[in-house]
């Protein structure tokens, strides 16, 4: 049934392991200049990508020009001194050298070039324009770029060093499985494969992307569930004679709409807040509100579609068929309120991730 692995990304915090503020003051301003080259390098990168994709369309050139994008010393009418790939690391490699270690800009030249090649036919036809890379984009970096990871009993947190700088996580009352992640990478029971490093609001996250193996279930393919998604029952799931209804109206929608209620309420009330601090301090309220619907419905969801893949291992179901989706999409379209309030496409994205992991085959109807 497909490959054996799948690749989990988690959010991990990350804290600077060392003594004195100023050192840590002094390690935390070099991860903001890796930032900076990040994000100036990968500017230049996809630019020159443009240009190189699009020379053949300067029909002004003198009929003599060469523009093949291959190494002259491979091809007579290539136009390059070196590979395609190369070129544009070498660009942000001899002017950043130095600045930010060459595996980030490596894996950063990698992955915008896969990108770019998987637009590159709206690119071309004028349909998507160009990336922009933003100052407070997370850079990327490979395995090679973590050392020494153990967990340390005394700081109860696992360190290591990322490149010159050591960091251990803070994974506070942790309720998910990002510790066992942690501690099965440690032991090399796991791989770590390339992540990114991202700073958000004064703090450090580690945005890791393990590569675990599927959940081994008996499971028989010629064993069919069908599974069908409404507002009114969040999930509705049958296999043979057995039937099972996870969530109801109240339990989801209404809660919701509660929130939500709440919410309005206090943007009514967000005019006569104390100010002093601008608009953070004056819808603070509000935005406690807006996380907390955001919280709750990524919960439900997380629920329902858990209780979904449970009751298909249960029944050892190879194969989950969700049902009529194109004709509820459609309705959804149409009627504001249900489009609001379904979160459909994240129910969607959290059943097919976990049936992956569990190694059931999906099927939209």
């Amino acid at each position: 049934m497909g490959q054996d692995t799948l690749k989990l990304t988690r959010k991990i915090q990350l804290l600077i392991d060392l003594p004195t503020k100023e050192e840590r003051k002094e390690a935390l301003d070099k991860l903001y200049q890796w930032q900076n080259r990040c994000f100036k390098a990968a500017n230049l990168i996809v630019s020159h990508l443009y240009v190189q994709e699009m020379i053949q369309e300067f029909f002004y050139l003198s009929e003599g020009i060469k523009y093949k994008l291959a190494d002259e010393k491979k091809n007579e009418d290539g136009i390059l001194n070196r590979s395609r790939m190369n070129t544009t690391y070498r660009v942000v490699s001899d002017r950043y050298k130095g600045e930010i270690p060459t595996n980030i800009l490596g894996n950063l030249n990698n992955t915008i070039i896969s990108s770019f090649i998987k637009n590159r036919q709206e690119y071309w036809k004028g349909e998507r324009s160009l990336m922009n890379f933003r100052r407070d984009m997370a850079f990327p970096f490979d395995i090679e770029g973590i050392k020494g990871l153990t967990y340390n009993e005394e700081k109860k947190a696992f360190c290591f060093r990322f490149f010159s700088i050591p960091l251990k996580t803070y994974l506070g009352k942790d309720f998910t499985d990002k510790h066992k992640l942690m501690e099965r990478l440690a032991k090399g029971e796991i791989k770590l494969c390339a992540s990114h490093i991202q700073l958000k609001k004064g703090k450090t996250y580690l945005l890791g992307v393990f590569e675990i193996e599927k959940e081994r279930h008996t499971l028989k393919p010629n064993v069919i569930a069908e599974a069908s998604l409404s507002l009114e029952y969040p999930i509705i799931a049958k296999t043979g004679k057995s039937k099972l209804t996870i969530g109801n109206r109240e339990e989801f929608l209404y809660r919701r709409l509660a929130i939500q209620a709440a919410r309005k309420r206090a943007q009514d009330g967000a005019t006569f807040s104390k100010s002093g601090k601008g608009r953070k301090r004056k819808t603070k309220a509000v935005q406690k509100f807006y996380d907390l619907e955001k919280n709750y419905v990524s919960n439900r969801l997380h629920l329902y579609s858990r209780k979904l893949i449970d009751f298909c291992i249960k029944h050892q179901v190879g194969t989950l068929i969700l049902l009529n989706q194109e004709e509820k999409i459609e309705i959804a379209k149409e009627e504001e309120f249900v489009l609001r309030n379904w979160s459909y496409y994240e129910l969607m994205t959290k059943i097919k991730y976990k049936a992956e992991k569990a190694g059931i085959e999906l099927i939209t109807d």
